[in-house]
């Protein structure tokens, strides 16, 4: 009989759980809106392979801006994304673009939730056009409460709690399950892979995402050429537009451990992640996709803090001497610049062990 317990405990939890799940909410159509920016897709879609395993037969949606359409395709668990194109509207100032816009919103499958994991007044408008069973964060747990009037249900966690598990206990507790920091460290893969890399295994491979959104959260490329010197491995210096490659080829020039990264895709992007060693960078999406992979991470922080990431045993923070008030973000602290390269190196060094 104590055998026949234990083994119930260790092999059918999941299952049973999964049960009880179904009793509470008998859920066929699942819609998650998070529609930016990269970093926040990426750190939110650990959500999904909780979602199946607890409701292994539901289908799930995603929506989100076009641009990041291409990182979600290779994600688990996902049955459909759908894209809406905001930054143009507020760009072009388009009526008819908004228009078609919520037509096609509105035309969108009966969901039985709708679950907006962003929190802005934008998500919850585009969460409320696609259902009326919506749920999100209430208004004293986002920047912008009025976002909370549009949902049927809300969550309530301090906004400054860490945006994983933000995002998993918002989730959870929409669909009546609780995503444990258990789950979330011995999480699967996020991404699937879809194309491989030929990589030399000669020395260790290590990414250094070098662009970032704003110009404080750089770290200066004079201290990624020193970081590259000492650790005398491949460092492929990752980059996403003309001037990050200007950059890149700077540090390449600089340093003969740097070797620039090939042009890719968001798609291209998370395969090539996924198959390095460890990937150092600033507080950006590319970084945070070795999380979401399982891979060794350093990322490093100044205006922003350590609440971005979900740190563990092998996906570290170095954060600046700066204080982060991260409702009032400052973005001319420049102070990333003062963490020292002997720092990061010696953290790159004991997680390449």
């Amino acid at each position: 009989m104590k055998f026949l317990v234990n083994y119930i405990k260790t092999y059918l939890d999941r299952d049973l759980f999964a049960i009880i799940a179904s009793m509470k909410k008998d859920l066929k159509k699942i819609a998650i809106v998070r529609l930016s920016a990269l970093g926040d897709i990426i750190n939110s879609a650990v959500v999904l392979q909780f979602i199946k395993q607890f409701y292994p037969s539901v289908q799930v949606d995603w929506i989100c801006e076009e641009m990041f359409q291409n990182a979600l395709e290779s994600a688990f668990h996902l049955d459909t994304i759908h894209s809406v194109n905001i930054k143009k509207i507020k760009k072009e100032k388009s009526f008819s673009l908004l228009i078609q816009t919520i037509k096609e919103l509105k035309s969108l499958d009966d969901y039985d939730i709708v679950i907006d994991m962003q929190g802005l007044i934008k998500s919850a408008i585009v969460a409320r056009l696609i259902g009326k069973n919506t749920h999100g964060f209430d208004k004293n747990s986002t920047r912008e409460s009025l976002a909370a009037l549009f949902y049927k249900t809300t969550s309530s966690i301090p906004y400054e709690t860490c945006v994983v598990e933000r995002n998993s206990f918002v989730v959870g507790d929409a669909l009546d399950f609780t995503i444990t920091q258990e789950m979330l460290v011995n999480k699967q893969p996020v991404f699937r892979q879809t194309q491989t890399f030929a990589f030399k295994k000669d020395k260790k491979n290590i990414g250094f995402v070098i662009g970032a959104s704003w110009e404080s959260k750089i770290y200066p490329k004079e201290l990624v050429v020193k970081v590259c010197d000492l650790l005398m491995e491949r460092c492929y210096i990752i980059w996403g537009n003309a001037k990050e490659k200007e950059d890149a080829l700077w540090i390449c020039k600089h340093s003969k451990h740097a070797e620039l990264a090939p042009k890719m895709t968001l798609g291209g992007l998370i395969s090539y992640i996924s198959q390095l060693d460890l990937v150092i960078g600033n507080d950006t999406g590319p970084t945070h996709i070795a999380w979401a992979q399982n891979i060794p991470s350093i990322t490093l922080f100044g205006p922003t803090n350590e609440r971005m990431i979900y740190q563990t045993q092998k996906n570290i923070a170095i954060k600046s001497p700066s204080k982060v008030n991260i409702l009032k973000i400052d973005k001319n602290d420049f102070s990333i610049r003062e963490i020292p390269y002997e720092k990061v190196v010696q953290k790159a060094k004991e997680l390449l062990c």
